[in-house]
Parts: C-alpha cells; sequence; structure tokens
C-alpha cells in the first residue's frame, strides 16, 4: 500500500450499536463526522464486522459511495470468533461479507482481530493472500509478543510480512511498552496502532465522580468504580493542556503520537474530530511526557478488559 497515512485513523467502534458505549447512533447522525473527518484530511476508517455484525461496516460503506477509492484508507478486520470454521475459504468468505458491506473490493490494512486459535487464522490469511497482487498491509491486533513473531514468521514464509499491530495502548495502559512489543515494532518497520487512547472517553475529562458514564453501558462497568482516581489523572491532563489551549482530551492522543504509535480515535460527535485535528498539532515534551505518565503509573489502575490479555 502506497497511500501515506495521517496521524491519527478515526474508529467506527460505537457506530455498530453493540451497547459497548451506551445510546445509539443513526446513519443520519454520522453523516456530519464523516464529511468533517474527510474535509480535514482524516481519510483513514477503522472497522470491523464484529462492530454490530456489520453494522459498522454497512454505516461506513453508505458514506463511501461515490467518493474516489482513493480518497479514503479502510481498515477493517477478521475476527476469528465470527469465522466459518467450516468453510474451506474462510478469508474469502469473510472478505466478501465485508466487501459488500463496504461497498468496496479491496482493503487498505486487515487485521487479524485477536489470537483466538492462533496461528490458524494468520496462516489462512496468508493462503489467501500469497501471490496476489493489491495486498493490504497485515496486521494482528490484541497479540502479545511471542504471538506477533509467529505471525511475522508464518507471513513471511508465504512472501508476505507483518506491517501493522494494534493494541490497547494508553497512559494508562503501557502494557505493550512493557513486554517489548513497541520496540520491536520498531525495530522491524512495523507500524504500532493504538486503540482506546482515551481508554473510551474515561481521559476525554467530561466524566467525574458526580458526572459518570451512562449506566448500563460496558464502559461504565469499568470506568465508573474508579473515577476518583480518573479525576486525578484528568487534572493533569487538564493541566497540561491549558498549556497548548486545547481541551484534555487532546493530550493522551497527542501523547501517543509522541510515542511513534497511530491512535485510533472513535468519532460520534463532529467535535471529536474537531479534536483529533487539533491534537495532530500539539508536540509534547520529553518532560510532560514523563509526568503524565508518572501520575499514570501512580494510580495503579488494571484497565485490561474482557476481550484482552496482558501484554507480557
Amino acid at each position: 500500500m502506497t497511500k501515506a497515512l495521517p496521524k491519527i485513523a478515526l474508529g467506527a467502534w460505537a457506530w455498530g450499536n453493540d451497547g459497548t458505549f451506551g445510546g445509539s447512533l443513526t446513519a443520519d447522525s454520522l453523516k456530519p463526522i464523516f464529511d468533517a473527518a474527510m474535509n480535514k484530511g482524516l481519510n483513514l476508517w477503522d472497522t470491523a464486522y464484529v462492530y454490530g455484525m456489520g453494522t459498522s461496516e454497512k454505516t461506513l460503506g453508505s458514506f463511501l459511495k461515490g467518493l474516489p477509492r482513493d480518497s479514503y484508507i479502510i481498515s477493517d478486520k477478521l475476527t476469528p470468533q465470527c469465522m466459518d470454521y467450516s468453510s474451506k475459504t474462510p478469508v474469502e468468505d469473510m472478505l466478501d461479507i465485508e466487501y459488500k458491506m463496504l461497498g468496496i473490493d479491496s482493503m487498505d490494512i486487515y487485521w487479524v482481530h485477536n489470537p483466538v486459535d492462533a496461528p490458524k487464522w494468520i496462516t489462512e490469511v496468508a493462503k489467501h493472500f500469497e501471490g496476489k497482487n493489491n495486498v493490504p498491509v497485515i496486521g494482528v491486533s490484541n497479540h502479545n509478543l511471542a504471538e506477533i513473531k509467529e505471525a511475522d514468521r508464518i507471513l513471511k514464509e508465504y512472501g508476505l510480512r507483518l506491517g501493522a499491530v494494534q493494541n490497547h495502548y494508553s497512559l494508562l495502559n503501557r502494557s505493550s511498552e512493557d513486554s517489548g512489543i513497541v520496540d520491536y515494532c520498531k525495530e522491524n518497520g512495523i507500524q504500532f496502532w493504538a486503540y482506546m487512547v482515551l481508554e473510551q472517553g474515561a481521559l476525554s475529562g467530561k466524566y467525574d465522580t458526580k458526572h459518570p458514564m451512562p449506566a448500563g453501558s460496558g464502559r461504565a462497568e469499568t470506568y465508573n468504580p474508579v473515577l476518583d482516581k480518573l479525576e486525578i489523572m484528568n487534572a493533569k491532563l487538564k493541566e497540561v493542556a491549558d498549556k497548548y489551549n486545547v481541551a484534555p482530551a487532546q493530550i493522551p492522543v497527542a501523547w501517543a503520537i509522541a510515542k511513534g504509535a497511530l491512535p485510533i480515535i472513535g468519532v460520534t460527535k463532529v467535535s471529536h474530530v474537531e479534536d483529533a485535528v487539533k491534537a495532530c498539532n500539539v508536540e509534547l515534551t520529553q518532560d510532560e511526557i514523563k509526568v503524565l505518565e508518572n501520575t499514570a503509573d501512580s494510580l495503579e489502575l488494571n484497565l485490561i478488559r474482557m476481550w484482552e490479555k496482558k501484554m507480557e
């Protein structure tokens, strides 16, 4: 793939309306967000079939209709739990579904979403794309270092290579750094993507003990019990944000960029796009990065979610 990537990917996880975030979104409410992003040059979209079982992809696809294929970049995923294990062509089957939902005939970046039954699915992806033209960047998500190295080795056996790794990575969860994954990626020319940089809004400065997350949502279960600690982190984020005349939510994103990661930012409001643009322009100093990380470490939070594991 020769397309230049923006500093930030925009995530359409919440567009799947699967209950993780609370509330419901419609294509009509999301279209202005898509338009605003494209107008600002943020044209890298991250989705997955499992986000609402096609809902996210279908919504995004309705916005892509009629646009030149080279004007946007699509990052999509193969989720093992959604695969047909009885099929002789499971990757082709899944891609056909995703192509139909999105209204496209090629992927720019394609991920194995998690390591369930690893290394079966990276092997199946390698077999599917071996010798083909227009092969996407192939990546793995939620994999630990041993699984990443295994995926890299398998892809090379088929004349391909691992081009990207996507893990939960934020000020409050730096296990991909501590485990050597980030360094491995740098040393091997693999782009490291960071999802949940804002911890699903917990690091946006919008929630505190008096203003908890929406009851009944998946994120509320995780973050509402520790809002007192998150207030300390958000106060430090605000302190740094004030220096740059931006909102606190821009700082964790700027931090990820400064660390060499490509953050994925979930967008459900036009203001989220505007925030992302501002975050691209903030260049934190090493001292600021250290203060933020020290503050985060002092809170001793464990925010590993049900679908992931600690990166070791």
